[in-house]
């Protein structure tokens, strides 16, 4: 078998665990000297192919690499970039195709979500369309677990854990000083389009009156009389009510609460806010006093307290890459399979990019309470496995150490490039 080299990157908002992934693609190619010789990092993902950015990962010592097992966010760095179609710009791909022959690369692991797993597919194709042969294998990752086909996604056990945490934190805080103050408390979660996040955060409320009292989905319709209704008798039951709120909600009229106008690189709508937004309206409406937070880019880089089931199913994912594109293979992702719930087990099996890409996987109507506001016991049964164990990092001076890669370059060869 030939020896080539493989190329890498991540893709899209990174996470807790994105970086075991990441060890789990290098350490293997690695295990295989035969047929992979060199993992060249793309430097801020598919920029850093199209402008021949890469990185030389082997370069970085063993512990380095193994030490990204238990570093958050993207250690390349990521990007939001969508390659458009070939037809619409061929430049693109013929300047890929010049890149991956310059440097010999044969192998193309890209890791990150829907977005990502659709660039993956076009890259695939390059053989068939272009007549460059490559392996293109997708790594799975979003804290938004709406993936299709896999059981779960690499960063949103990690995420769950976060969220179920904090608000179940926040609600013993929000219920110590109800009597006398802050009566309401709303943390804003992600999910653009899916609830899982949100969810998630149910997990925290395992008995009568515990919080969260109250989550909102983007599958569900957001209704102003029914949630005002809920959270007033929540407050004259209990004494307070402490909401979990998905950024994604929408209206009547399918608007997002909290729709900037402005949009992101891959065309979706720019979305944040919607915590206060609620909040203004149980001031005018309940006059109540609130208090709420945003757990934003906290959720998906909160490394200390990640799930060690989502730890062990983002190395596993990245070495299952290799392992595939060794076999072979081109256009699969590596996917998560239930096999039991308690205790859980799961495998890894592979399916096509073909069935991933702009798929979208929303919360089944059966995770969802009948009135919309709370999750049911199917949805807990879901979601249980994927926060279990703790992987703590290693700490030092009571902080957590993070390992930070050399990332040192790979000569360029070839005239620049503008993205």
């Amino acid at each position: 078998m030939t020896v080539k080299n493989a190329f890498y990157a991540q893709s899209g908002g990174v996470t807790a665990v994105i970086n075991a992934s990441a060890a789990g693609v290098i350490e293997t190619a690695r295990q295989h000297p035969d047929k992979i010789g060199k993992v060249y990092a793309g430097r801020n993902g598919i920029i850093g192919a199209l402008t021949e950015d890469l990185i030389d990962t082997s370069l970085e010592s063993a512990e380095n690499i193994a030490a990204l097992r238990h570093t958050p966010s993207g250690a390349f760095g990521s990007c939001r970039y969508k390659l458009k179609s070939l037809d619409a710009n061929r430049a693109e791909y013929e300047r890929l195709i010049e890149v991956f022959k310059a440097h010999d690369i044969g192998y193309f692991f890209y890791n990150g979500g829907g977005d990502s797993a659709d660039t993956c597919l076009k890259v695939s194709q390059l053989a068939e369309t272009m007549g460059y042969p490559i392996q293109a294998i997708h790594v799975p990752k979003t804290v938004d677990n709406d993936l299709p086909i896999t059981d779960c996604c690499p960063g949103f056990g990690s995420v769950a854990k976060y969220v179920a945490t904090s608000i179940r934190e926040a609600g013993y805080d929000v219920a110590s000083m109800s009597a006398t103050s802050t009566k309401v408390f709303i943390l804003e979660v992600m999910g653009r389009h899916a609830g899982w996040i949100t969810a998630a955060c149910g997990l925290a409320s395992e008995a009568e009156g515990e919080a969260p009292h109250i989550l909102l989905f983007p599958e569900i319709e957001f209704d102003e009389a029914a949630f005002l209704a809920r959270v007033d008798e929540c407050v004259k039951t209990h004494g307070y009510c402490v909401i979990g709120v998905s950024e994604g909600i929408k209206n009547k009229d399918g608007k997002f609460l909290s729709e900037s106008g402005l949009t992101d690189a891959f065309g979706h709508a720019q979305l944040g806010g919607v915590a206060p937004t609620i909040a203004n309206l149980v001031r005018d409406k309940l006059g109540y006093k609130y208090h709420w937070a945003v757990a934003d880019y906290l959720q998906r880089a909160a490394r200390h307290i990640a799930s060690k089931v989502d730890v062990e199913q983002a190395y596993a994912l990245g070495k299952a890459a290799v392992e595939i594109a060794l076999d072979g293979k081109n256009a699969i992702m590596p996917a998560i399979r239930r096999l039991e719930d308690t205790p859980y087990r799961w495998d890894i099996i592979e399916a096509p990019l073909s069935d991933v890409a702009n798929v979208e996987k929303f919360m089944p109507r059966d995770f969802i309470s009948e009135d919309g506001f709370h999750i049911t016991d199917a949805c807990r049964e879901y979601l249980s496995p994927l926060i279990q164990g703790e992987d703590i990092p290693p700490f030092s001076n009571g902080l957590p150490a993070y390992v930070r890669l050399q990332n040192l370059p790979v000569e360029r060869k070839l005239a620049p490039f503008k993205v």
